[in-house]
């Protein structure tokens, strides 16, 4: 049986489809006129959802911590589930010319490379958790992509591009966390079998 952390993990993945869905079916539900910007209704229900599922990613984290409900299933779903969101939104993101691409595959490449130091790890029976570098990477992407999701609101009434400006403060942190990561688990690399 899945436990509740991981059936709200479990549920932020079910999201994804979701929110892909209200993101590129062109919806006729109206806009908003957001400063120079417009904000169709599609996008703001895209990004109301996105936002959830990045709340819930803290949620059931805080949860299994205050619970003890931590499971390796846990460990393995929630990265996963983090992933998956923001692979899916930048893609989407760089489809729709919000997001540079070089950008997009940065942050993802760095997502698989640590996908794939922490499969090294876990055949080695070693467990690698996530540092306050990685939470801070992940924060910013989160906050990045849902501004862009919003067509920059509520910066847009100032013509301030706080969408771009944090999602290349999320590329520097996922970077240095990247780096930081592997210097720190370099051993399980040199170590492995």
């Amino acid at each position: 049986m899945l436990n509740v952390p991981n059936k709200i993990t479990l549920s932020r993945i079910i999201l994804i489809p979701v929110f892909i869905i209200l993101l590129t079916v062109p919806f006729d539900w109206g806009e908003w006129e957001i400063g120079e910007n417009v904000l169709p209704f599609s996008h703001f229900a895209a990004a109301l959802l996105f936002i959830i599922a990045a709340v819930t990613d803290w949620v059931d984290g805080y949860y299994a911590r205050k619970y003890n409900l931590v499971t390796n299933l846990g460990k393995f779903l929630d990265p996963l589930a983090d992933k998956l969101l923001v692979a899916a939104a930048l893609i989407l993101l760089v489809e729709q010319g919000a997001a540079p691409g070089w950008i997009a595959i940065i942050i993802i490449s760095r997502e698989f490379a640590v996908t794939g130091l922490r499969l090294v790890a876990a055949g080695e029976g070693i467990v690698l958790a996530a540092g306050s570098m990685g939470k801070l990477k992940t924060a910013t992407q989160m906050i990045a992509i849902a501004l862009l999701l919003l067509h920059n609101f509520p910066f847009s009434f100032v013509s301030l591009p706080a969408g771009q400006i944090v999602l290349y403060a999320a590329l520097l942190f996922t970077v240095l966390s990247g780096y930081d990561y592997f210097v720190k688990n370099w051993h399980v690399m040199r170590d492995s079998k």
